[in-house]
C-alpha cells in the first residue's frame, strides 16, 4: 500500500503523524511511504531521517494525491480537501460533529475517513485520543496558570500563608483527570465535576482525597464555580458535540481576572462563550474572563505528542496496509468504530444528528461491497 504523511498546515501545528521508526516498520512490511518535505521539523525530525527509514520525501501533491492512505494529525484544511479522492482513505483527527463544512467536503470527495478520536479499544477506551488527551489536560493547567499569573499576579498553588487558587475541572475523563492531577500537584485547590458518579469514583482512586468531586447538577456546578480562578472544560461525549455545561452567566461567579481553558473546543466546546482559537492568537476576553480555546492544544508540545501519537497510530496503519480497509474493519470492530465517512457516505450517527445528514450502516455497506466484488457488479 502507498501511504502518505503530509506536513501539518493548521496554525501553530507542529506534530507529525508517523515518526521515522514507524515508517521503517511499514517499509519493512513492504509498503511505500511518502513523507512531505519538512513534515517532521516541528517534532525535531529531518527529511534525512525519513529517507534513512526508507521513505520517499516529496511535495504536498505526492503526499496526498499519489497514495492510498493519507495519515495526518489534524483535519485537512479546505485547500487540502481538494487533493482527496474517492479511492483514498484519510486517517486523522477529524471532530466532524463540530465542523459541517469539513463533513460535507469529505462526503463530496467520496473519501473514506477514519477519525482517530472515535477508534475504540478494549472496554470502550479511546486509544488514539488518550495520549493527546493526557497531554492536553496537562498543558491546559500549565497555560492557564501562566495566563492567571500574568493577569492577576497570582500563583496557582499559593505559598505558606497565602491560600492557593481554586481550579474547577469540568469532566472526569482522561483530559480532566490529567488536568486535576497537575493542578493538585501545583498546590491548587481542585474541584472535579462530572455527570457520572462512576467517573468521579474512578478519578478519586487515581487522584486521592485531596481533589474534591462534585456531581454535575446546575446548583452544584454553580457552587463549584464560585470564586474559581481557573476553569478547565473537559466534558466529552465521543463523536458528539460537547455538552454546554458552563453558561455565560456562570462567568460572573468566577474570581475577577479568571481564566477559562476549554479543551473540548475540538467538539464545539463545553463553555457557552467558547469559540475556536489558534496557537498564534490563543485568547480572547468575555465579561472579564480570559478564554483560551485552542483546537489543537497538544501541538504546543510536538516532540512528546508526536512520539505518543506515532506509537499509538502505527498498529492501525499497519493493519490497514496489510489487510486493506474492508478486511481490517472486519478484523477489528474498534477500528470500524472510527469510520465516519465510507466512500462518500456518512456512517457516524452522532455526526448525522449534529448536521441533519442521513446516515447509513457501515456493515451493510461493507457487505454490499463484498457481494459486488464476488459477482463482478
Amino acid at each position: 500500500m502507498r501511504i502518505g504523511v503530509p506536513a501539518e498546515r493548521k496554525a501553530g501545528e507542529r506534530r507529525v503523524a508517523l515518526l521515522p521508526d514507524a515508517v521503517a516498520r511499514l517499509v519493512g512490511e513492504g509498503h511505500h511511504v511518502v513523507v512531505e518535505a519538512g513534515a517532521g521539523e516541528g517534532a525535531g525530525v529531518g527529511d534525512e531521517d525519513y529517507r534513512a527509514a526508507g521513505a520517499s520525501v516529496g511535495g504536498r501533491d505526492e503526499a496526498f494525491g499519489a497514495v492510498d492512505l493519507v495519515c495526518k494529525v489534524k483535519e485537512p484544511l479546505p485547500d487540502e480537501r481538494r487533493l482527496l479522492g474517492p479511492d483514498q482513505v484519510l486517517f486523522s483527527y477529524l471532530h466532524l460533529a463540530a465542523d459541517p463544512d469539513l463533513t460535507r467536503d469529505l462526503l463530496a470527495a467520496g473519501t473514506t475517513a477514519i477519525a482517530f478520536e472515535t477508534v475504540r479499544g478494549p472496554g470502550g477506551s479511546l486509544p488514539l485520543l488518550h495520549p493527546m488527551s493526557e497531554i492536553a489536560g496537562r498543558l491546559a493547567v500549565l497555560m492557564g496558570a501562566e495566563d492567571l499569573m500574568r493577569r492577576t499576579g497570582r500563583l496557582l498553588g499559593g505559598v505558606i500563608g497565602v491560600p492557593p487558587a481554586k481550579v474547577v475541572v469540568v469532566g472526569a475523563g482522561v483530559v480532566g483527570v490529567a488536568a486535576a492531577e497537575w493542578a493538585a500537584a501545583m498546590g491548587a485547590r481542585v474541584v472535579l465535576v462530572d455527570v457520572a458518579r462512576s467517573q468521579l469514583s474512578s478519578a478519586r482512586c487515581v487522584l486521592g482525597p485531596g481533589v474534591e468531586t462534585v456531581l454535575s447538577t446546575p446548583p452544584l456546578v454553580e457552587d463549584a464555580l464560585r470564586g474559581a480562578s481557573l476553569v478547565i472544560g473537559a466534558a466529552l461525549v465521543p463523536g458528539e458535540q460537547a455538552p454546554k455545561v458552563i453558561r455565560r452567566d456562570h462567568l460572573g461567579l468566577m474570581a475577577p481576572g479568571g481564566v477559562v481553558v476549554d479543551v473540548a473546543i475540538d467538539q464545539g466546546g463545553c463553555v457557552e462563550t467558547a469559540r475556536p482559537t489558534t496557537h498564534l492568537e490563543p485568547t480572547y476576553e468575555v465579561d472579564g474572563i480570559l478564554h483560551r480555546c485552542v483546537t489543537n492544544l497538544p501541538g504546543a508540545a510536538p516532540g512528546t505528542a508526536s512520539i505518543a501519537l506515532s506509537a499509538a497510530v502505527l498498529p492501525y496503519v499497519s493493519a490497514i496496509a496489510r489487510w486493506g480497509v474492508p478486511q481490517a474493519l472486519v478484523e477489528d470492530p474498534g477500528l470500524a468504530a472510527g469510520v465516519n465517512v465510507w466512500g462518500g457516505r456518512l456512517v457516524e450517527r452522532a455526526v448525522g444528528r449534529a448536521h441533519g445528514i442521513p446516515t447509513e450502516d457501515l456493515m451493510k455497506l461493507l457487505q454490499a461491497q463484498e457481494t459486488g466484488a464476488r459477482t463482478g457488479g
